[in-house]
């Protein structure tokens, strides 16, 4: 994952434009894609697609033709959907395009505008405070002009055709925790699920984020009614402690999930209310949708230093955090896919176990005790109302003992789903 994180990184993102297609040639790599193209001017819920930006090269030149600011050396240097501009100016003049951190002045700045043609340049407090005052040469050899927006799909088919969806943003120039890590575990979760055949069908979207989301949820409308489940995966690599945030329904199967897998894991975790800030879990959970999606992170958005820096580079993620959150992910989608509701089809009084040969089956295990109390539990709450997951929670046993016990039950044929 850290080596996807790694290729991926030079490209230049943004919301629309080539670099979001070389991004998603790389995921094809991996895995298969369905690439959507969206043309500009398509009306998308209460957004339009806009223009797309593509960008040749950018930089800042001084008198003796030095580029002090130099688009070649990262992708952050550019304001974001920057229109052409090619001009000689003094540096009094060219300050009101430049944008920097003072209180980090070793780090550049990520900056956008989307939505305003507006041209400029990141770059650190340490180069401009070294600029000399005089004129340079300013170029920003960019087009904004219609073509598309881009997305992709890649869909893991399970054994019913309600679906789980896993959504990343694609969007961001070289970002690397925001949110390459996120591609990069989103990518081989969707591996992982291939080797079985899963529960439930699992639709991983690639996209840039809100305009992205908005676009897939408008030209989805027919779909959304089976997306049972979804988690957004965001800031997924570096070191902090993971964060899961939950859908705007706060009761939604998946908040249940993560809430249980998160503690029973012992792993340092937060939990948090959904804020309609974020990610695009607030274009899912948007009240017309209302879809049970959250989204799971280690440091938040906007949590740490690095966030939306040139800092946020490929030795700021970590391996290990990566494969933490990958683990989170396939054991909150083991559950998800595992979690029923049964009906006790002997429901008055105990049934027998031992007749069934269901006691005879724990002789000599070591957590024979724990299987015995999870099939009675499972007994006891399979009225059609307590899912699986509710077993585990009430009566405090692991939740893939609790499945264990409704498989053999079931088999004896005294539950049914």
């Amino acid at each position: 994952m850290h080596a996807l994180v790694e290729r991926m990184y030079p490209l230049c993102r943004s919301i629309t434009g080539d670099g979001v297609r070389a991004t998603l040639d790389i995921v094809g790599e991996y895995v298969p894609l369905q690439v959507h193209e969206v043309p500009t001017g398509t009306q998308v819920l209460d957004w339009t697609v806009p223009q797309e930006w593509n960008i040749r090269d950018a930089y800042i030149a001084d008198d003796s033709g030095r580029r002090v600011v130099d688009f070649a050396a990262s992708s952050l240097h550019v304001l974001g959907y920057s229109v052409p501009v090619s001009a000689r100016m003094p540096l009094a003049e060219l300050r009101d395009h430049l944008h920097t951190l003072p209180e980090h002045p070793s780090w550049v700045p990520y900056r956008t505008s989307y939505y305003q043609p507006q041209w400029g340049f990141c770059l650190s407090q340490e180069t401009l405070d070294a600029m000399q005052d005089g004129e340079y040469e300013v170029c920003v050899d960019s087009t904004l002009a219609d073509g598309h927006l881009t997305y992709a799909e890649h869909v893991v088919p399970g054994q019913v055709t309600d679906e789980v969806i896993v959504s990343c943003h694609v969007c961001h120039p070289s970002l690397a925790n925001d949110n390459l890590a996120g591609v990069a575990v989103a990518v081989f979760l969707a591996r992982e699920l291939a080797e079985r055949t899963p529960y439930y069908t699992y639709r991983f979207i690639f996209a840039p984020g809100t305009i992205g989301a908005i676009t897939w949820l408008a030209r989805n409308a027919e779909r959304v009614e089976r997306v049972k489940h979804g988690l957004v995966l965001a800031c997924a690599g570096d070191r902090g402690r993971l964060t899961y945030k939950q859908s705007r329904r706060g009761d939604a199967e998946i908040d249940k999930v993560l809430r249980h897998v998160l503690a029973d894991s012992g792993r340092p975790h937060h939990v948090t209310e959904f804020t309609p800030y974020g990610y695009d879990e607030r274009q899912y959970c948007s009240p017309g949708f209302d879809l049970g999606v959250g989204s799971l992170s280690r440091t938040p958005y906007a949590g740490y230093p690095e966030y939306h820096t040139s800092a946020d580079d490929p030795d700021f993620v970590s391996p290990e955090a990566m494969a933490d959150t990958l683990a989170v992910c396939r054991e909150a989608f083991a559950v998800l896919d595992r979690n029923r509701r049964y009906v006790n089809l002997s429901p008055y009084g105990e049934p027998q176990l031992g007749r069934r040969g269901l006691y005879d089956s724990l002789g000599g295990r070591s957590d024979a005790k724990q299987a015995q109390m999870a099939m009675l539990w499972v007994l006891s709450l399979s009225d059609g109302e307590h899912t699986l997951l509710d077993v585990a929670e009430r009566s405090g046993l692991p939740f893939a003992a609790v499945a264990a016990a409704a498989d053999a039950l079931h088999d004896a044929e005294l539950i049914k789903a």
